[in-house]
């Protein structure tokens, strides 16, 4: 799996999207999700499936139904690159510890860059969230740390901001 993904990275590098995931599925189904700053247009998702479609055939990829899609609201976060971008953007995210802290592994609120004393940022990450009405806690780790990770928006479908 990991030639596919190489594979597909390389084949829609130049179209300004990024690869978030490939997953081959039941009933010959290979699934794609690509993401893009500002969101994923139903143009995006044809014209990498055309340009897929091509190479898959070139490389004899075997698939009966090829899906292009965005990743949703609630987007995995798997490299590095994902936890810079969406820390930067202080997103509200749910991260999975691969150690637990205070008996959790599972904790949801916004993702940050540490600083040093100096204002820079550093390798380690934090994460801001509740443990109580007007009471935060802040953990700190490093992305290495991490056994999963996704965006963890809040909805609202009554058009009020929270």
């Amino acid at each position: 799996m990991t030639d596919l993904y190489t594979l597909t990275e390389q084949a829609i590098a130049g179209l300004g999207v990024e690869l978030v995931d490939v997953e081959r599925a039941a009933l010959g189904l290979l699934r794609v999700t690509i993401d893009r700053e500002g969101g994923v247009t139903i143009e995006d998702c044809e014209q990498v499936s055309r340009q897929l479609s091509r190479v898959f055939e070139v490389e004899n990829i075997e698939y009966k139904r090829l899906e292009v899609g965005s990743p949703g609201v609630d987007r995995p976060l798997r490299t590095r690159r994902d936890f810079d971008r969406f820390a930067a953007q202080q997103a509200r995210v749910e991260v999975k510890l691969r150690e637990p802290r205070d008996n959790r592994k599972v904790f949801t609120g916004i993702l940050r860059h540490k600083e040093s004393s100096d204002g820079t940022t550093t390798e380690t990450f934090c994460l801001e969230f509740d443990i109580k009405k007007n009471e935060t806690q802040t953990i700190e780790f490093a992305f290495d740390d991490i056994e999963k990770a996704k965006l963890d928006p809040v909805l609202d479908f009554k058009g009020k901001k929270r």
